[in-house]
């Protein structure tokens, strides 16, 4: 048994509780699960007191239907949906659209881009990893909706393509293609810098 379909038994499993009406093994799903809705959250929203927020009422719409889940996908796939369509509706909203400025420096602890680029501890070497990631997160910001999803799913979350196309609602040769372009577009950006 692979250990993503280890995760989804268990997942499944805590699901199960919850439906029979354990509301304490509801927090289970948020421990694990509230960080990751965080980073998935963040492109769109990245005031982090509304990040928060957006967290907060995807968990509370996700207990709220727990009891209509099947099981048809895996628990963490039906939450990430959850959570992109509370993001665009956050947005809506807020009368705004998805941002297109930089994104904070704060932030970009959430886009961590491994450790091989903090093994260089000259200033100069700092700065350019510095440079890099912001330029990154620059343009995953400004990437249109579609391809900021795909690539911050299979980037960040490190999901399949096929866990991607299912949260996506889409073909996977649909996926492949938006992580294609998203990749385009931050290989141009970080060109342009070196």
């Amino acid at each position: 048994m692979s250990d993503n379909e280890s995760q989804n038994k268990i997942d499944l499993e805590i699901v199960k509780r919850v439906q029979r009406g354990d509301k304490n093994a509801f927090d289970l799903l948020v421990i694990k699960y509230q960080h990751k809705l965080a980073k998935l959250v963040l492109p769109y929203v990245h005031d982090r007191d509304d990040v928060l927020d957006v967290v907060q009422e995807s968990f509370i719409k996700a207990y709220k239907a727990i009891p209509r889940f099947r099981g048809d996908s895996a628990f963490y796939t039906w939450l990430y949906r959850i959570a992109i369509n509370t993001s665009k509706n956050y947005l809506t909203a807020q009368s705004r659209r998805p941002p297109r400025s930089d994104v904070d420096a704060a932030d970009a602890e959430f886009y961590d881009g491994g450790s091989a680029m903090h093994d260089n501890t000259t200033p100069e070497a700092n700065l350019a990893t510095l440079q890099i990631k912001e330029a990154i997160n620059r343009v995953i910001s400004e990437l249109p909706e579609e391809l900021k999803v795909a690539i911050t799913l299979r980037e960040f979350e490190a999901m399949s393509y096929d866990e991607i196309a299912e949260v996506m609602d889409c073909p996977v040769g649909t996926v492949r293609s938006r992580i294609f372009r998203a990749r385009e577009a931050i290989d141009n950006e970080i060109k342009a810098l070196l």
